[in-house]
């Protein structure tokens, strides 16, 4: 899973994707909308690779926790963050145990299921597959017969 360049703007509904930078400005697409416009650097802009989700033995960054969730709903979209705050937390700590309820608040809660929702939406979450390590096989003599 790859969600560099990915960001979320303080004030602005929804996720997008760094398209090009300029000096004062970068300019940014709507992940769902796809429409195009420039952010400043006035503007409160979160890259979604440098959140980190608190836990009790160890924190997790946000990209480990959408592979957890990615793992567990199979590829596809998960529960609604419209739903009700402790039906939101049961199904967090199912997929994650570890994570420590007094820090994570219900709205962090909601915004990780409403950006994993629309990630999956915009088809940005896909697993990669595993490289295998290549193995060195012995050429077999090619016969000048054939």
């Amino acid at each position: 899973m790859n969600i560099d360049g990915i960001i979320s703007i303080s004030g602005k509904p929804g996720l997008f994707q760094i398209v090009a930078q300029g000096k004062a400005r970068i300019i940014i697409e709507h992940i769902e909308t796809k429409k195009r416009r420039p952010a400043f650097s006035t503007d409160k802009v979160i890259a979604l690779g440098d959140i980190t989700v608190f836990g009790y033995a160890e924190d997790l960054t946000l990209i480990e926790v959408f592979e957890k969730i990615y793992d567990k709903e199979g590829g596809k979209t998960s529960i609604n963050h419209k739903e009700d705050s402790q039906k939101l937390r049961d199904y967090f700590e199912s997929i994650w145990e570890d994570y420590n309820d007094e820090e994570v608040k219900d709205h962090d809660i909601k915004k990780i299921f409403q950006w994993y929702n629309a990630l999956v939406k915009a088809d940005i979450l896909k697993k990669e597959p595993k490289t295998k390590k290549a193995t060195k096989k012995k050429k077999e003599p090619v016969s000048e017969e054939e």
